[in-house]
């Protein structure tokens, strides 16, 4: 990496001289543009609009149109007469939470190394920094610009984060946020639950630029002379739901199968069963229990039924008749009279 600027971090009366380097590099592909014809370089001509003669970099300053066809000019001298007392110095102002600062508010993102003798400095600092958990707001000139900007320690270096000022942030004017749109706690509940079926842990690592590893495939393919290979089609963006709930629910079964869950028994989960969903996990052990006291219970009955001995006159259950049979007992017949043997005569 090449330093692109060089000063120092005043901390109190301490002074840690430092290089600035840039911390993230862009990745995009970038061409140029060409003659279609035989490929030849587009060059552009720095013309005046005035005299209409080319202008070289020496003669080119820069102006500020305060309108009305009138420009006022500034030179490098203008510049240098500027009151920047951090030209050469990142001032710490004070020391903050972290989450007290607005992401919108970052812009760039610069490593700090230590120049020199400043290594020890450079160290206490960071770790005083690391220790407190805040980072340190600061000001500093980068290219002719003052710029608001913060300390903090990432991988055990200083990271100065340029910041926008706060007016140069917009404020929202849109429609909708005047009009009275009511949210139904179903639906909330279910974008809730929708929510908790895509949790996961930032693993930025894992995520990757598709269309620029495609773009570079064409490129690759047209340098050897290969077959261009059709990239794969990105899945279309869904339409407009006109179904809210329901489409809510799809969602939260898509998520649920894409980590190799099971779907909810009866169709779609609702919020209720997804809001209760843990409490149920939680009493199926007591549930079963009972169950399988319930079915016991039910069991030694039946077989105490079974195995008792019939009343006199009635028949027996086959074996093999089921015990909801044995239950029922068969009518009680009346027992025939006996008929009396005859009598022998002399």
């Amino acid at each position: 990496m090449r330093a692109i600027w060089k000063g120092a971090v005043s901390f109190g009366l301490v002074s840690i001289a430092v290089k600035l380097y840039s911390a993230t590099e862009e990745k995009d592909i970038r061409f140029h543009q060409v003659h279609r014809e035989d490929g030849g370089r587009i060059r552009y001509k720095r013309t005046c609009s005035v005299c209409g003669e080319e202008v070289t970099y020496d003669d080119i300053a820069k102006g500020y149109d305060i309108g009305g066809g009138e420009m006022v000019i500034l030179t490098d001298e203008d510049f240098a007469d500027l009151p920047l007392t951090t030209s050469h110095a990142i001032d710490v102002l004070e020391f903050v939470p972290a989450e007290q600062v607005d992401p919108i508010l970052y812009n760039k993102a610069y490593f700090l190394e230590p120049e020199g003798a400043a290594t020890k400095p450079y160290v206490l600092l960071r770790d005083a920094l690391a220790d407190s958990e805040r980072v340190a707001i600061v000001k500093v000139a980068l290219r002719q610009r003052e710029q608001l900007a913060t300390l903090r320690v990432r991988e055990g270096v200083l990271l100065l984060n340029t910041m926008l000022w706060p007016d140069e942030v917009r404020t929202p004017a849109f429609g909708f946020l005047d009009e009275d749109l009511k949210v139904r706690p179903p639906e909330l509940a279910m974008a809730s639950s929708l929510i908790d079926s895509m949790a996961g842990e930032f693993e930025p690592e894992v995520f990757t630029d598709d269309y620029r590893a495609a773009l570079q495939e064409v490129i690759d393919a047209k340098v050897e002379g290969r077959e261009v290979v059709q990239p794969e089609e990105v899945e279309a963006a869904p339409a407009a739901a006109v179904d809210l709930m329901a489409a809510l629910k799809a969602s939260v079964e898509r998520a649920r199968a894409a980590r190799g869950e099971q779907p909810e028994r009866g169709g779609e989960p609702t919020p209720i069963t997804s809001a209760r969903s843990a409490q149920k996990a939680a009493k199926a052990p007591a549930r079963k229990a009972a169950d399988k006291k319930t079915a016991a219970k039910k069991a030694g009955g039946a077989k105490k039924a079974a195995g008792a001995e019939p009343a006199e006159g009635t028949k027996k259950a086959a074996p093999g008749k089921a015990a909801g049979k044995a239950e029922k007992k068969a009518p009680a017949r009346k027992a025939a009279p006996k008929k009396a043997a005859p009598r022998k005569t002399a």
